[in-house]
């Protein structure tokens, strides 16, 4: 199954980190954000990723692109320049870097991943946030109801937009909300390919256009995560992420 990664955005709330790297390349442990993100998504067998690429995208794919040799130990030979790489970091993940525009909205940048997704259920999640959701569980929930979206409702701040259930249907989503039952969307969400049709031109919002317009039309679930989840909206999040990992009690490491 495909997992796309929304990490395309300006990250201004993060700028003291956002200057130089994109958001999804800010570092916990020693590892990209979005490096933990598909480590968990990995951990349940989902390995084929589509980057979606906009602001300081090139940092992303030089990233991947030296990955293997700057987590492998090697031996140059400067006579001649011949490199052996030995025992390292290896992952068995095929990673697709898509340019999908510098300013192209949520709901722009998957439209733009449409001629890699149209053939099966796909998963789509930010590239910010981490949460300890079981990735299984969630497909299993999604395939159960028959509708063309999941997203995953976890309970965060209140600064973030509401959604409305009837039973586990969302009957109302709103991106920045006084509404709701103080769940909101996590990402971490399961689409069907008609939901593709929905996309009609780059500055559509994932969020405000599609997301609200399944709400109404009764063809968006949700799977409601009571457990952890962070995503790294500030400079003090990043430092919360920053302590716990470094305190061995990050709740997102799944994987061993």
């Amino acid at each position: 199954m495909k997992v796309v990664i929304l990490a395309g955005g300006f990250g201004t709330r993060l700028a003291e980190e956002t200057e130089v790297i994109p958001k999804p390349m800010v570092e916990i442990g020693g590892w990209p954000i979005l490096w933990h993100i598909m480590k968990h998504y990995a951990h349940y067998g989902f390995e084929e990723f589509f980057i979606a690429l906009g602001y300081k995208g090139e940092v992303i794919k030089r990233y991947f692109l030296d990955y293997y040799s700057l987590n492998s130990n090697m031996s140059i030979n400067l006579a001649n320049g011949e490199v052996q790489v030995h025992h390292g970091q290896r992952e068995d993940w095929i990673v697709h870097l898509i340019d999908t525009g510098l300013t192209t909205m949520t709901g722009g940048r998957i439209r733009h991943l449409q001629s890699y997704l149209q053939d099966e259920t796909f998963m789509v999640t930010y590239g910010d946030g981490v949460c300890n959701l079981n990735l299984q569980e969630l497909l299993e929930f999604h395939k159960s109801h028959g509708r063309i979206a999941t997203v995953t409702a976890v309970r965060p701040p209140a600064r973030f937009g509401g959604l409305v259930f009837d039973g586990n249907l969302v009957t109302n989503f709103t991106e920045k909300p006084q509404i709701g039952e103080g769940w909101i969307n996590g990402g971490f969400m399961v689409f069907e390919p008609a939901i593709l049709n929905y996309f009609q031109k780059d500055n559509d919002s994932l969020e405000a256009d599609v997301m609200e317009q399944l709400a109404k039309e009764r063809q968006l679930m949700a799977f409601r995560h009571p457990h952890f989840w962070q995503c790294m909206d500030t400079l003090r999040d990043k430092h919360l992420l920053e302590s716990l990992w470094q305190q061995k009690r990050a709740p997102w490491k799944v994987w061993n």
